[in-house]
């Protein structure tokens, strides 16, 4: 029986996916048909005869998403049991307790406590170790952190209780919760820079983003009637709704103008939107903060302010997302998340970055090659080009992220001391004002020997496949010694590099300990007076002459 209603949502899942082609390309319906009636029936022969009993909900699913997987990463079967989390890509909204998990070395952590939400009110804290959620032990093993974000959720005025272990206390603790209705800022901080240059922190794109960056905006004018110039921070966003990234640069452009394009197969899929509501300031001097993580949505606000020339764009290139997914209804409350266009900038642009039709000898896509990418003009004539993200108009190089600086963070001991340093801390500074000191260095320094941290760098796997070919070309016994003070030289520089990157290593950890105690708007303050890209931001905006020398056609 149960099968029988599976074969029949897949046919159902399959005939309304078919219908659209059908309507609009009646070419096809003798191919679609006669595919759908192969897979039917070899869906019910493998499940009915294969040697080891199928579990039919698990067979089709992995055949929806290796159909899907052959067209590009964002069109995406979703499950009943997966409409929360979608819900709340697009609403940031979802009932839950208000805090981020992760797991390390099979177990759970609280990685944040969102402020003043449940979790926060209810005295949880980063670093807390989760033993048990309703009285069901959490099995590393078993289960991934889905798993227990599911078991975390819930309708908002429901409990649900906490086992957890935390670093300090001897003893285990229980934290009973009430649930509650949890929304997710788009706008975790904002601020002034210094007297004059206000900055705006957008980390994504989800229902009432533009209002949130109006708001912001309007408090930094009436604490600062001065602001002479703005910064929009746009790094790591990922994107979200295209309606409120066009709300988002209406903020910022005149009434009418083109905002973006977006273009696709089907004739409902081509739509120019405007700026359609009264702009919010179209004079102050702007930046965008952009890196390579900036994708979707961020892009399309990048790429107008670029192409209509209303303010600078500083980073690194964007990401390179320029498609378009609609969500269709399918059976048993079910979804499609299926690409339906492509967008362009207003200068004419698609700044897609992978070709999707097209697959290496691997199967992935290919980039768009630089002899591929055209040349378009933004309003005042600058040249700007299509197929690889939202390029610069200052570029800013990231600092080198060296192997040792990486491994402290996969290794979790950045964490794990600030979680230590909380312990033995009950307050610290401002987020402006705090420093890691000589002394807080040195203990984080004894607090790595404690845990016997060890790493190998690129040159460390050299040497180790070095040694695997003299072995086999039998020179082992000749160069043993020489190999030996090799390898005991590697480790003296690798202990010094602990001292070498000093800067970089307690950065990262005064970003992580304030996090503790000012949450994450916090950490964003306090990157204000040390963040390079913010600092060229600052620099243009206050100098009049090299902004608008940048706006206008070289």
């Amino acid at each position: 029986m149960k099968a029988r209603k599976v074969i029949l949502g897949a046919s159902l899942i399959l005939l309304s996916f078919s219908v659209g082609f059908i309507t609009n390309v009646s070419d096809d319906y003798y191919e679609i048909s006669k595919n759908l009636d192969i897979f039917g029936r070899l869906y019910r022969e493998v499940n009915s005869l294969y040697v080891e009993e199928t579990d039919p909900e698990e067979l089709m699913r992995t055949g929806i998403d290796a159909m899907l997987k052959s067209l590009d990463p964002y069109t995406s079967y979703i499950s009943e049991d997966e409409l929360d989390d979608y819900r709340f890509m697009s609403t940031g909204q979802y009932g839950g307790i208000g805090a981020l998990v992760g797991k390390r070395e099979g177990k759970f952590f609280v990685i944040e406590a969102y402020k003043d939400y449940p979790a926060d009110k209810a005295g949880l804290k980063a670093g807390d170790e989760i033993l048990q959620i309703d009285q069901q032990a959490v099995d590393g093993d078993n289960m991934e952190v889905a798993d227990l974000r599911k078991m975390l959720r819930g309708d908002k005025a429901t409990h649900v209780k906490l086992l957890v272990n935390r670093k300090g206390s001897n003893n285990a603790q229980t934290f009973k919760i009430l649930r509650d209705r949890i929304h997710v800022k788009n706008v975790p901080y904002f601020g002034m820079v210094n007297e004059e240059v206000g900055y705006i922190a957008l980390s994504g794109f989800t229902k009432d983003a533009s209002k949130e960056v109006q708001y912001a905006i309007q408090v930094l004018k009436e604490a600062t009637p001065d602001l002479s110039g703005l910064i929009l921070d746009l790094r790591g966003n990922p994107g979200g709704r295209l309606d409120e990234a066009v709300k988002v640069a209406n903020v910022f452009v005149p009434q009418k103008e083109i905002i973006v394009e977006t273009r696709g197969r089907l004739e409902d899929s081509r739509r120019v939107h405007f700026a359609q509501r009264i702009p919010m300031d179209t004079k102050i001097p702007l930046a965008v903060l952009v890196n390579k993580r900036s994708a979707s949505a961020s892009e399309i606000v990048a790429g107008a302010i670029q192409d209509l020339d209303r303010g600078v764009i500083v980073g690194q290139q964007s990401f390179g997302k320029g498609l378009v997914q609609n969500i269709r209804p399918l059976s048993y409350n079910t979804q499609l998340k299926v690409t339906t266009a492509k967008y362009y900038t207003p200068s004419g642009r698609c700044i897609q970055a992978l070709d999707y039709g097209q697959k290496d000898s691997k199967g992935r896509a290919i980039r768009v090659a630089d002899s591929a990418r055209r040349a378009f003009q933004t309003s005042h004539g600058r040249t700007v080009y299509d197929g690889g993200g939202i390029a610069p108009d200052i570029p800013v190089e990231l600092p080198v992220n060296y192997t040792i600086v990486q491994e402290l963070q996969d290794q979790g001991l950045i964490f794990d001391f600030a979680t230590q340093f909380v312990v033995s801390h009950a307050q610290i500074p401002s987020p402006r004002s705090f420093q890691v000191t000589s002394e807080m260095y040195n203990d984080f320094l004894n607090f790595v020997k404690e845990r016997e941290f060890a790493f190998q760098t690129k040159a460390d796997k050299e040497l180790s496949t070095l040694k695997e070919v003299v072995q086999k070309e039998a020179y082992a016994d000749q160069l043993e010694q020489e190999l030996a003070q090799l390898a005991s030289e590697l480790d003296r520089l690798k202990d010094k590099d602990l001292n070498k990157h000093k800067d970089h290593i307690s950065w990262l950890l005064k970003q992580e300990i304030i996090k503790r105690y000012y949450y994450e708007a916090g950490t964003l303050e306090s990157a204000l007076d040390h963040d390079q890209e913010v600092k060229e931001a600052v620099n243009v905006l206050r100098n009049a002459s090299d902004y608008t020398r940048i706006l206008n056609k070289q």
